[in-house]
């Protein structure tokens, strides 16, 4: 192989299943590249994952964790990545076909003040999903952020800001990620012909696991980025919203902790500017209690509205 243009990197822990489809179907839109590598990261699985990557060995690079690391496991895969960029999926995710891995490395190469390339998110059905961090419209655009299940990064801007949190876990580390990337100057460039399917499987996905580290982690970002006094109302706004989770989910002990660990735990606090308080303005609304409260209303309203 010629040295990459691209490192298409993805983490898979205990989902043999969709590590295998994801990984058949990336295959076959690269198996005569050679602008291409993938690199598959075992976060020390158990259920045959291992044992089935390793099958793929003398096609693909293969990383096999000790223990579950959660997304330091994916950094694990980047240090290891060659080519210019980097394109980032989920053991349940895969691009809709080669052309997408074309029209990535083209955005890259022609937008030199564009750091990240997200994607647009879809099901299998071919409908777009609309997470918080992307824009409502399908245009290519400025986006505040990314979705960690498909996107692609300057392989050096990523390694210059440390990569993931890893101390994270799980959950919010795009939203990190995306505070230093806008802070270092890049762009984020949403670009809806570069598609990735998301199949979101559920295994492995607990009701706690969704309560602790949202709640916890988008903690420390809020005590890292946001302004006093309007940091107060942030932290209480995200108490709030991890408490109606963990009465959904009957995690209740799991929040205790997530918010133990999300106030206490040592931040050192970055002063930002107006035009990043701007920018961010999306993450900031879906942290704050009114703001959801007023959302639910309208759709509320709207449901009604159409009985």
């Amino acid at each position: 192989m010629t040295s990459p243009r691209l490192s298409i990197v993805f983490l898979n822990f205990n989902r043999l299943e969709e590590t295998r489809h994801t990984l058949e179907r990336v295959w076959r839109l690269c198996e005569n590249r050679d602008d291409i590598e993938i690199i598959g990261v075992d976060n020390a699985s158990s259920d045959g994952t291992r044992e089935y990557l390793n099958s793929w060995s003398d096609r693909i690079r293969v990383l096999e964790l000790e223990e579950n690391t959660g997304i330091a496991g994916l950094n694990k895969g980047f240090e290891l990545a060659c080519g210019d960029y980097i394109l980032v999926l989920d053991d349940d995710s895969y691009p809709v076909d080669s052309a997408c891995l074309d029209l990535l490395i083209h955005c890259l190469d022609t937008n030199k003040d564009v750091g990240i390339v997200a994607c647009r998110i879809e099901n299998p059905l071919g409908d777009t999903v609309r997470p918080w961090h992307l824009p409502l419209t399908d245009s290519p655009q400025e986006s505040m952020a990314f979705v960690g299940c498909g996107f692609a990064i300057r392989r050096t801007l990523f390694e210059s800001i440390g990569w993931y949190p890893g101390h994270f876990f799980l959950y919010q580390n795009e939203i990190e990620v995306a505070f230093q990337v806008a802070k270092s100057g890049w762009r984020i460039l949403y670009d809806p012909e570069c598609r990735v399917v998301h199949r979101e499987a559920p295994k492995g996905r607990t009701g706690w696991r969704q309560v602790f580290f949202p709640t916890r982690n988008t903690l420390w970002l809020i005590r890292k980025y946001a302004w006093f006094p309007f940091s107060i109302y942030f932290i209480l706004s995200r108490m709030g919203i991890g408490l109606f989770r963990a009465l959904q989910a009957r995690e209740y002990r799991c929040f205790v902790k997530a918010v133990k660990e999300g106030l206490t735990s040592n931040i050192v606090r970055e002063k930002q500017s107006s035009a990043m308080g701007k920018r961010f303005k999306g993450f900031w609304l879906q942290n704050s209690l009114v703001h959801q409260c007023f959302y639910l209303f309208k759709s509320k309203q709207k449901s009604v509205k159409k009985i």
